[in-house]
């Protein structure tokens, strides 16, 4: 039967889902146990139609959600036949659809008088699913079977019955099973909630009617993307950004892209990355894909629906055995790092095709710091804070800090929060002066963070990077910062730490992390006199940063620019390029 679509039936449609699954998401915020979900929210939410494929996303973590397709692949291939109401399957096997083990993915089926409909999907990041280190999240790992207990497509609900067997492995696995267990009952009463909610949808516009509406919602963001690549300029565009290295060993880390435009669809191949590498930074297929796709997301206009109809107009190549697409068992536990240098990449593609859209290099992603040991009562505690920073400055504006990476939405842990759940105190939450790459618009200045340690055995894992290669600008603008990592003894000494590292501390031992800001956009010598005297006066440059990037004098205390001197400055500068 064919349905006619009716525009203002189509865009209710359209919104009743944003609403519907962006419940789901503030379901898991309010129903959650730890705080790497509640607090800094590193969860994602999407909503699948009968055949699987994406048709909405919360306004959640964006890298999550271009890997359901894969996993939702394997979901069906091994339960397709025999899924029910009350069901919830879940998965976090890398090698199987998942991203990394702490990532488990929750499908919950939909139907509607007795017809499979489609599935809520909540993904979670879990404080802790075992292995060799607490909170499963190492970078010095080598292998998968070091990071975690791997789940394969299982059922942990059958018809809303728990499945004890594999709840039982899960809390004997795992360091913090009041916790995973919580968050993993806050995932499935979320699908829940979606599930009431897409029947009352299904109610009041009937079985057919509804699966029209959702075909056309996949239909039109196809439609839409493929209009704005047609204007885009064709040819192959290529790019190469860096991970610092894999923690393990010094050499660096290529990132390549090669990016081609064609009439109406993109084509995207890594060859040239890395070969997979020993440490635990390997990405999973799925996820590199995800990255790509929101990539070339984040680069279209903002009407265009977040779906799966967007995904068809992308094809993507990636080279087995890659650090993009390693071979099992390679370790991937801080996989997410090199999710970020694919955005990064990405984006410098992108910038090439349309400049006046693409922002230069944030922050390079979160910092994770992990803390864990025990509490005086002997219970044991696991911190993951993960640090976001700051993005690159746009082509029409500053970058922005203290906020996520575009590729995340997720937010830093509150102190209050941490501090009264753990033993810890954090003695510098602020904004690094002189972090932002200099341009006619600023990079977005990094945060510093630092904790100390209040418990005589403490486990540190810090994973950071951007300490070599540093956030790029873009038209003419300067790179950021570097990060720095340093641990500062109880007597007194400080050690450089570095970006990646694993060790244990002891009682009153301070860590200290200085993320990299964002890179400049355009050329330094045309920002206004007004912003430069604005910054110097909020402290986020010095006056010395002001006369070597921007080559003007500037009272450090006022703000005031000496106009005279600043003329002489630049004259001087400038003269030898003039002889």
């Amino acid at each position: 039967m064919t349905i006619a679509m009716d525009p203002v039936t189509f865009a209710v449609v359209k919104n009743a889902m944003d609403a519907i699954v962006d419940e789901v998401a503030y379901t898991v915020l309010r129903t959650a146990r730890s705080e790497i979900v509640k607090d800094v929210m590193d969860y994602s939410a999407a909503i699948c139609d009968r055949k699987g494929r994406m048709v909405a996303q919360a306004k959640t973590i964006a890298l999550h959600l271009g890997a359901i397709p894969e996993a939702m692949e394997e979901v069906l291939k091994r339960h397709g036949n025999d899924l029910k109401p009350g069901d919830a399957v879940v998965l976090n096997d890398p090698y199987q659809g998942g991203m990394h083990l702490p990532d488990i993915f929750m499908f919950v089926p939909f139907f509607y008088k007795g017809e499979l409909e489609g599935f809520c999907v909540v993904i979670c990041h879990h404080t802790d699913v075992g292995g060799r280190v607490p909170g499963s999240n190492a970078s010095d790992s080598t292998e998968i079977y070091q990071e975690g207990l791997r789940i394969p497509v299982l059922k942990l609900y059958d018809a809303g019955k728990v499945n004890e067997t594999l709840e039982a492995i899960i809390t004997r696995n795992v360091r913090v099973p009041d916790r995973v267990l919580g968050d993993l009952r806050a995932q499935y009463a979320a699908s829940k909630v979606g599930v009431r909610e897409l029947t009352s949808l299904f109610d009041r516009y009937g079985r057919e009617s509804s699966r029209a509406y959702l075909d056309e919602l996949l239909d039109y963001a196809e439609r839409l993307t493929r209009d704005e690549i047609r204007g885009w300029p064709k040819g192959t565009f290529t790019f190469t950004d860096y991970i610092d290295d894999d923690g393990l060993s010094p050499e660096p880390i290529p990132i390549c892209v090669s990016l081609t435009v064609h009439d109406d669809r993109i084509s995207v191949d890594y060859t040239g990355s890395s070969s997979q590498v020993r440490g635990a930074i390997n990405s999973t297929l799925s996820y590199t894909k995800s990255c790509t796709y929101l990539s070339v997301r984040c680069a279209l206009k903002g009407d265009v629906p977040n779906n799966a109809g967007v995904f068809r107009c992308v094809e993507i190549s990636v080279p087995e055995g890659s650090v993009l697409n390693p071979r099992e068992p390679a370790a991937v536990a801080a996989r997410a790092l090199t999710g970020y240098r694919v955005f990064d990449t990405m984006l410098g593609a992108l910038a090439q095709v349309i400049p006046d859209r693409i922002p230069a290099a944030g922050e390079g992603g979160n910092t994770v710091v992990c803390l864990s040991g025990k509490k005086k009562s002997g219970e044991p505690y696991i911190i993951v804070d993960m640090i976001c920073g700051a993005w690159g400055a746009r082509p029409d504006s500053d970058g922005i800090e203290a906020i996520t990476n575009a590729s995340q939405n997720l937010s830093n842990t509150p102190v209050e929060t941490m501090e009264a759940k753990h033993p810890v105190r954090v003695e510098a939450y602020e904004l690094v002066t002189d972090s932002c790459g200099a341009g006619r618009y600023r990079g977005g200045l990094g945060i510093r963070r630092s904790y100390r340690s209040l418990t005589e055995d403490c486990m540190l894992q810090l994973r950071a990077d951007r300490m070599k290669y540093q956030p790029y600008g873009l038209a003419g603008g300067g790179a950021a910062a570097p990060a720095v990592n340093e641990l500062q003894r109880q007597h007194g000494n400080v050690e450089s730490l570095p970006s990646k590292v694993g060790m244990n501390i002891s009682r009153n031992d301070l860590v200290i992390h200085c993320q990299p800001g964002g890179g400049g956009f355009g050329d330094p010598l045309e920002r206004d006199f007004a912003s430069i005297s604005r910054d110097v006066w909020n402290q986020k440059i010095t006056a010395a940063y002001a006369r070597v990037h921007h080559q003007v004098v500037v009272d450090g205390e006022t703000g005031a620019i000496d106009l005279d001197a600043t003329s002489k400055l630049r004259a001087d500068v400038l003269a030898p390029a003039t002889i």
